[in-house]
């Protein structure tokens, strides 16, 4: 059974033209969530603080998972893609050789935006692929529901027994949206050649070992260090170990998590902004392009 290695509160970001988010993580060490880079949860009623979007900027060598939960994200790209992502829609973009492309969030009729950004690494055989990008509507992800009122968004990869609806991804990831109803102990399955995480983001769940809860130092902001052998809640960043399956339980009001895992790439990270490359080389050589107007290519 994989115990919590590690439990971060994601921190407070500001991003593109002035976009308050929570950053889960990212800009950091990368081994431990490899093929993994960076996880942000941009969510606020308050639409300036999030209205001036993620204007026109580069990616390459990544691919970006944008899912939206409530308002919508205009999107538009350099080679003449646009649209619009609404509540319950998918994005997987896969940026490859390079693209560039602006990012608008708007919010539902009260004001409300959420949604989540995670970040995938391609691997050096990948890193100059054609871009490419799926969008996946609300109503063809495919959403299962167990007996005891557990339920399941199927994201990407397989899960029991449906196939999520994105294709052809490289680090070939399992991502889920799970909901568990009040006091509910569930055990999940996980490959244990993966890297694993999962982020909290409504109610409060506790990830146990074979027995009892193991305590965790949490890395907080707000509280400067605490031992958590309880709950975890709203914008809990899980980090797991080893092992072939998780066991989550809910508190009294149910909870809800992003459990993500994938092959690790171990491969050398050199990474600037959104470029991710494998040589410090490489990545000044994509700099070098986007200046003198080579970034893109035919």
């Amino acid at each position: 059974m994989r115990s919590p290695i590690r439990i971060t509160t994601a921190r407070a970001h500001l991003e593109g033209a002035g976009v308050h988010l929570h950053r889960g993580f990212g800009f950091g060490e990368t081994t431990p969530f490899d093929p993994f880079l960076l996880f942000d949860d941009f969510r606020n009623d308050d639409p300036s603080r999030y209205r001036n979007g993620f204007p026109w900027h580069p990616h390459r060598g990544i691919e970006t998972i944008t899912y939206v939960l409530a308002g919508t994200v205009e999107h538009a790209d350099s080679l003449g893609n646009s649209g619009t992502l609404g509540a319950g829609d998918l994005q997987w973009m896969t940026a490859g050789s390079g693209i560039l492309h602006q990012e608008m969030p708007q919010g539902d009729a009260e004001g409300r935006m959420h949604g989540f950004q995670l970040w995938a690494n391609l691997p050096a055989k990948h890193k100059m692929t054609a871009p490419r990008y799926q969008d996946i509507g609300a109503q063809d992800i495919p959403t299962v529901v167990d007996d005891d009122g557990t339920s399941v968004r199927i994201l990407s990869g397989d899960f029991w027994g449906r196939q999520g609806p994105v294709e052809g991804i490289a680090a070939d990831p399992r991502y889920l949206d799970i909901s568990l109803p009040p006091n509910t102990v569930r055990t999940i399955p996980i490959e244990t050649t993966r890297h694993a995480f999962a982020y909290v983001f409504a109610g409060s769940v506790r990830f146990k070992d074979a027995s009892n809860p193991r305590d965790v130092r949490v890395e907080d902001p707000m509280n400067h260090g605490r031992t958590l052998a309880e709950f975890a809640g709203n914008r809990s960043m899980v980090l797991f170990d080893q092992g072939d399956s998780i066991r989550v339980e809910s508190g009294e009001e149910g909870g809800r998590f992003l459990l993500a895992s994938g092959e690790p790439l171990k491969e050398p990270v050199a990474w600037r902004g959104p470029i991710v490359m494998n040589t410090q080389e490489e990545l000044h050589q994509a700099w070098k392009e986007l200046g003198d107007g080579t970034f893109i290519k035919p």
